[in-house]
């Protein structure tokens, strides 16, 4: 595998996982590995066996974001901020209805 095809693994297409950086051939996003990394404290090795991965492609979006960890930073607070928003607009009615309140 030459450079030049590990600098492609990590791809962005508008009409999957929200055009968020991600693995080439998965719909897991390099948010997904760091996340794995370092709030659940998996290491490579359990990354690539439970989501069936490469080592390479693993190391490789951890790379990506370190070399790209203001903007990607950036983009995830924007995009919680965006959630968050549309949460207090549309509130779940399967909560509202668990808890017992209105619809």
């Amino acid at each position: 595998m030459t450079i030049d095809h590990l600098k492609t693994r990590i791809v962005s297409t508008p009409e999957i996982c929200g055009g968020q950086a991600r693995i080439e051939g998965h719909r897991i996003t390099v948010r997904d590995i760091v996340r794995w990394f370092e709030l659940l404290q998996m290491s490579a090795d359990e990354m690539a066996a439970e989501y069936d991965l490469n080592l390479y492609d693993i190391y490789l979006a951890l790379a990506y974001y370190h070399a790209n960890r203001e903007t990607l930073q950036k983009e995830w607070e924007e995009n919680n901020e965006e959630i968050n928003e549309l949460q207090q607009r549309f509130p779940s009615r399967l909560k509202s209805h668990r808890t017992g309140g209105e619809a």
